[in-house]
């Protein structure tokens, strides 16, 4: 019941008191003359008349103020109701506390971003339902403008989090609470990496295009005189000269990689079917496949305009990484499907990226392998940016899965 119901249930109140004054006055006035009269029949009638005038016009009243009553309480429940729609409509986070911080309300949006539900939570401590930082920042009691924070959730998605926190106060401007507002900034967080990525990688190929030509020449004379020495040298001499050989060979390799990242991507986009692209890539790698159970789930999959030759090299690097992260044996999944856009995924159940090099894996020359240029990944990031796409990785203990999207505009048919 709000403010202004009060108010007016008052006002009746009061009403009904002064009228009920005004009747005795006039009653006592009344009785008063008629005691001055002859005490008859007449008298003892007007006094029946009048109390029941009086009686019939409170319960009026009484009437009146059930209506008022009933009118405000509805009225204080459509507010209520329309509340609660507001708080479950918003698209952030919202979560209150009492003054032991025992959670008391969590809208939608809340449960979808944590990963929980309100059911579960309602009436128990932050302890043991939010992990840290939030838990932290809850335990203060400060007030929290603005802060963006890593967050995993109870099922292990790593999440980005901008929130702020402050007092949960009632109508006397009196501290009840606590109440915490959060938005999910995990996409937003992916787009500023992918962009700044792009930005160093760019600036990296165009620096770097130049070296490896100089590193090519060099290379090549090498090259020349060791063809030269194989056929001058005794056989005692011979290994070390295969062995010269190789290495320069292996340098090569390096070079051909790091032109092939340096140099500019010209997509030269055509029709073609993505799945018999995928099935086609996998065959190539039946030699390193065993004891690995491939699952491919692509028949959501369809034509798409793009430059095949790139994405089949993209989609050969990322399937040949998670074969070698699996030397024992394990299981390849590849899933795609066509919603807002079109978007692959790749994963492994291989020994995993450790999460303090998970922002480096699509670096140049960074790699954890004995053997390789560490150049597959960039190459592979360069190729999906041409394309107007993203590659994000999430990996933990149980593996791997890169997922490749790209704008709906690539799907052809």
């Amino acid at each position: 019941m709000n403010y202004g119901s009060l108010m007016l249930i008052t006002f009746f109140s009061l009403l009904l008191l002064f009228l009920f004054l005004y009747f005795v006055r006039v009653f006592a006035a009344q009785r008063k003359k008629l005691e001055s009269q002859d005490k008859d029949a007449t008298q003892v009638g007007f006094v029946v008349d009048t109390f029941h005038e009086l009686v019939s016009r409170l319960k009026e009243k009484e009437r009146e103020l059930e209506t008022l009553k009933r009118q405000a309480e509805e009225k204080a429940d459509s507010i209520g109701i329309y509340n609660e729609n507001i708080l479950q409509s918003v698209p952030s986070g919202v979560i209150g506390f009492d003054q032991d911080l025992r959670i008391t309300k969590m809208n939608s949006s809340a449960e979808k971003i944590l990963d929980l539900k309100e059911g579960d939570v309602i009436g128990k401590t932050y302890n043991g339902i939010l992990n840290s930082p939030i838990a932290e920042i809850i335990e203060r009691r400060k007030t929290v403008e603005r802060a963006e924070v890593g967050y995993t959730t109870h099922s292990g998605k790593r999440i980005w989090l901008g929130l702020n926190m402050s007092p949960l106060k009632d109508s006397s401007n009196d501290t009840i609470g606590q109440i915490l507002v959060f938005t999910d900034l995990t996409e937003l967080k992916a787009f500023q990496y992918q962009r700044e990525l792009r930005d160093r990688l760019s600036t990296l190929g165009e620096m770097s295009a130049g070296i490896a030509h100089e590193l090519r020449n060099p290379m090549a004379v090498i090259s020349g005189y060791t063809k030269i020495l194989m056929k001058k040298v005794d056989n005692a001499s011979v290994q070390a000269v295969e062995a010269i050989s190789k290495e320069v060979d292996v340098m090569d390799r390096i070079i051909t990689d790091f032109l092939s990242f340096a140099k500019p991507t010209e997509v030269m986009a055509t029709e073609f079917d993505l799945g018999r692209l995928i099935e086609s890539c996998l065959m190539n790698l039946e030699g390193s496949v065993e004891g690995i159970r491939i699952i491919q789930n692509t028949e959501m999959l369809s034509v798409i305009r793009a430059d095949e030759v790139l994405m089949r090299q993209a989609l050969t690097n990322l399937l040949q990484n998670a074969v070698e992260s699996m030397p024992d044996g394990g299981e390849l999944s590849i899933r795609g499907f066509v919603d807002n856009g079109l978007r692959l995924s790749i994963s492994d159940t291989g020994h995993g990226i450790p999460s303090s090099i998970r922002d480096k894996v699509f670096l140049p020359f960074y790699t954890t392998k004995e053997k390789g240029t560490g150049l597959g990944l960039s190459i592979v990031h360069k190729i999906v940016v041409s394309h107007g796409g993203t590659v994000q990785v999430d990996s933990g203990e149980k593996g791997s899965t890169f997922t490749i999207t790209f704008p709906k505009e690539m799907v052809a048919r």
